[in-house]
């Protein structure tokens, strides 16, 4: 059950309302500060989880920008762990003669053993930090880079004790629809045995073309792999005008298409574990706006005295504050929206949900999760 501060409420007497006491309620909902609550702030109250809730699979993207993944990604994994079944360290650029890029993993290895968690390798076709169409067309078409890239994947993926290679090719030439697909055909009949899944752009239609989604054919792809993860967020973005990140009805729209060309058991639905904080007025591409978890976003709301509001066309929360003169405005996750795409998954019987990506802090979507599905380990 998800409660709304209104004007008056203390923790205490919601606590006391619901039969529960404020230390559950600050440790479900990750607040720092039990005297202090945001109007129109979602709170998730306790619950036992039915034994017989749904099972689903779970996948955590994990991206770092230092050496080696920082103690702060280690302790986010480390914490929601029992909630995942795979871990995705994000990723090993594909260079032009076939070779990887190399990642220090840290102890990201021994979290994932020690709660049953499977590590894959992920491949990427980043260069010069963006994803790149000539390279992913060298990768599909060159006979020897593509051998170079098959051996190096499996060959780090026994090194790393998986059998399970993830591909995220993005901004494919829609003229390389097809060899992506005999990519992928070539790379599960190289690796036997191993698990194979990949990343699709969220379209609409078959048809549906530009630079995300023309190479990308739902139907094809999702006949040779295991599984896919449908990146439905980013309808928010950072260069974009403020909005929902991952608004309920387009992303309902990109899942039911996804279903009429894939089997549902082997589609993952993408969810971001984070928003974002424009500067307005908008202008495109100046200023970018700031990602920000849904911590962060609460926190935000508290020190500027904003009182949160929800949108319920796009399932989502929102709210405005002013600094230096400047109006901002904030859309962000909370357990009322999470709640909303756990609905949804439940509805079209997926897979599971692939979460991008590590480093936001959303206690609530982890509860959530708890509460309405059973998570599958390996």
């Amino acid at each position: 059950m998800i409660y709304v501060v209104k004007q008056g409420d203390s923790l205490y007497g919601i606590a006391k309302q619901f039969g529960t006491n404020a230390a559950t309620l600050a440790s479900i909902n990750g607040i720092p500060d039990s005297d202090v609550l945001v109007l129109g702030q979602a709170l998730v109250l306790p619950s036992t989880p039915s034994p017989d809730r749904p099972l689903i699979e779970s996948n955590l993207y994990v991206e770092w920008y230092t050496e080696i993944p920082s103690e702060n990604v280690i302790k986010q994994v480390e914490t929601n762990a029992a909630q995942l079944t795979y871990m995705m360290p994000f990723a090993y650029e594909v260079k032009r003669d076939g070779t990887l890029t190399t990642m220090s993993w840290g102890k990201l290895p021994e979290v994932a053993k020690a709660n049953k968690v499977e590590t894959v390798i992920v491949l990427a076709n980043i260069e010069n930090g963006a994803f790149s169409d000539t390279l992913a067309h060298t990768i599909f078409t060159n006979q020897e880079v593509k051998q170079k890239v098959f051996e190096q994947a499996v060959a780090e993926a026994k090194k790393r004790g998986t059998t399970h290679i993830h591909t995220d090719f993005e901004y494919i030439d829609s003229a390389d629809r097809e060899n992506y697909v005999n990519f992928l055909k070539e790379l599960k009949a190289y690796a036997k045995g191993f698990t194979i899944s990949a990343s699709l752009a969220p379209k609409t239609s078959a048809e549906q073309n530009g630079k995300w989604y023309g190479g990308h054919d739902y139907k094809a792809i999702g006949e040779v792999v295991d599984f896919v993860v449908i990146m439905t967020y980013e309808w928010g973005y950072s260069g974009g005008p403020p909005m929902a990140v991952s608004p309920i009805g387009p992303v309902r729209k990109v899942l039911e298409y996804a279903v009429t060309e894939i089997e549902p058991s082997k589609v993952m639905m993408g969810q971001n574990l984070y928003g974002y904080d424009w500067t307005l007025p908008y202008k495109p591409g100046n200023p970018f706006a700031k990602a920000v978890s849904p911590q962060q976003a609460i926190q935000l709301a508290k020190d500027r005295n904003a009182a949160i509001e929800y949108d319920p066309v796009a399932q989502a929360p929102f709210f405005h504050y002013w600094k230096d003169g400047k109006e901002h405005e904030v859309w962000f996750e909370d357990a009322r929206s999470i709640q909303a795409k756990f609905n949804l998954l439940k509805e079209l019987k997926l897979q599971g949900i692939s979460y991008w990506h590590s480093g936001f802090d959303f206690p609530q979507n982890w509860y959530l999760l708890n509460e309405m599905f059973r998570v599958k380990k390996k």
